[in-house]
Parts: C-alpha cells; structure tokens; sequence
C-alpha cells in the first residue's frame, strides 16, 4: 500500500481539480480569453469537465485507497499531471501566466506531479502487488470492452500527439473548432492518459477494480458530454460528419460503461 502522504496528496489534487474545474466548467465565457493559453469557451469548458472528472477520481481513489482497487485510477491521474505539465513545458513560448485561473491551472498541474513522484516513490519502495483475487473475476465480455476502450481512444491519442495544425480532421473535421498545436497535444495526452489508466484492465481478472474505475472515471464522461450539448449549436454535423466521432465517441464508451455500473455495482471492495 502507498503511503498516508500520498494519500494525503491526492486528496489536496482532488481538491484544486475541484475549484479549478468548477471555474472552468461553468465560468467558459469569462475565463477562455484569459486562460494558461488561447482557447475556446467550448474548449474551456471542456477542460473544466477534465478537471472536474479529476477531482472525482482523485477523491474516490483517496477515499478507497486500496490499491489493488484503485492502481489503474492512480496511474491515470499520474499520467495527467505529467503529460499536461510536459505540454506546457514544451509550448512554454505560447503559456500566457497573468490571471489567476492560469495559476491555479498551473499549480494543479504542479501538485499533481509532486503526488505522482511520491506515488511512484511508494510504489517502487514497496512494490505492491496489483494481482490479487478477491470479489467476482470479470467476463471476456468485460475485457473486450477495456480493450475496445483502449483501441478507440488510444488511436484518439496517437493522430492527436503526430497529426500537425492542416491535417485531416484539425480544422473542425473532428473537434469542432480549429485547435492550435498546443491545445490538440493537451487533448492528445488526456487521452493517451486515459489510456494509460485503462491498459491494465485488458488482463485484470478482478471485476471489482474493472467496475472501480469505471466509477472513479466516469464524471469525466458525464462532464465532457455535458460540455458537448451546451455548445452543440457550434457542430456541423451536415458539412463535417467527422465530428460525429467526437460526439459518438463519448456515447459509445459512455453508455455501455454506465449499464455495467448500473448491472453490476461500482467496485468498492468490504475490506
């Protein structure tokens, strides 16, 4: 098991993701011209919802702090605040730190890291083990849909990381608005995070931690969505049926996620 610090840490993350996405999510308008860098208000809101399923995965991942429960939520988070910290790091010349919603964006980011650093400290210190049975094992069917999560948005995270400013699908083909370089490498490593989060559910054989996940995450799916309805006048559908894969996306993910939450309970483990 990780140390309280850790614990202690992701607890604090939750909390900054929590006031930082609530700025966001519902202030888009008044916060995207003086965000960390130039964005959308749809594109603010839309980080307010990443924010906000943060907080929501850090909290429950604290709460339960178990981790051959939690280690796939843990290496989610831990992959955020490192990938996104190094998108800043590496458009730094474009990073704009005057008002104060780029700040908290900022040391978010920054504490983040730290609770992946002493994360990662615990973790090589006393090398737990994520493998253990307890509770019901998942079905193939369960595995299938970890692994059709990892295709799908994986691939989401590989065009973005290598796909240029003019490419197929960067002028409102997917996204619907035109991203500048900066904002499509932050969403290219929030999938790729996800991704991350979502690799070891291909192989685990515990469904409590299958169904752990899938609940730590899933505000993330219900706040990004939620950000796609406001702002839906934005999409054309009829010019640019490519951004039926990001809306879709969100459904076909989120949908079957919720009716196995629904079916089967959200993973917390009686200890």
């Amino acid at each position: 098991m990780l140390s309280n610090a850790s614990r202690m840490l992701t607890y604090l993350t939750a909390m900054l993701y929590a006031i930082l996405g609530v700025l966001l999510f519902f202030l888009p308008e008044q916060l995207a011209t003086v965000f960390a860098w130039k964005v959308t208000p749809f594109m603010t809101m839309t980080i307010g919802g990443w924010c906000i399923g943060n907080a929501w995965l850090a909290y429950v991942t604290a709460r339960r702090w178990d981790w051959t429960l939690v280690y796939p939520a843990l290496y989610y988070l831990w992959a955020f605040g490192i990938t996104e910290l190094a998108v800043l790091i590496a458009f730094r010349d474009k990073l704009v730190l005057v008002h104060p919603i780029a700040w908290l964006y900022f040391i978010t980011l920054c504490v983040n890291i730290v609770t992946a650093l002493v994360g990662l400290f615990d973790f090589f210190r006393n090398r737990p083990s994520s493998h253990q049975d307890f509770g019901p094992s998942t079905q193939t069917l369960h595995r299938m849909m970890a692994l059709g999560f990892v295709i799908i948005v994986g691939l989401l995270a590989v065009f973005g990381l290598f796909a240029q400013v003019g490419d197929v699908g960067t002028n409102g083909g997917v996204f619907p608005e035109v991203m500048s370089l900066f904002t499509l490498r932050s969403f290219a490593v929030f999938y790729l995070s996800l991704t991350v989060g979502a690799l070891p559910l291909i192989w685990e054989r515990n469904l409590s931690v299958l169904l752990n996940h899938a609940y730590a995450a899933y505000a993330l799916v219900i706040f990004i969505t939620l950000a796609i309805f406001v702002y839906f006048r934005i999409f054309n559908l009829a010019n640019h049926p490519g951004q039926l894969i990001y809306v879709g996306a969100y459904f076909l993910v989120g949908i079957p996620i919720l009716a196995v939450l629904i079916r089967e309970g959200t993973g917390l483990r009686q200890i």
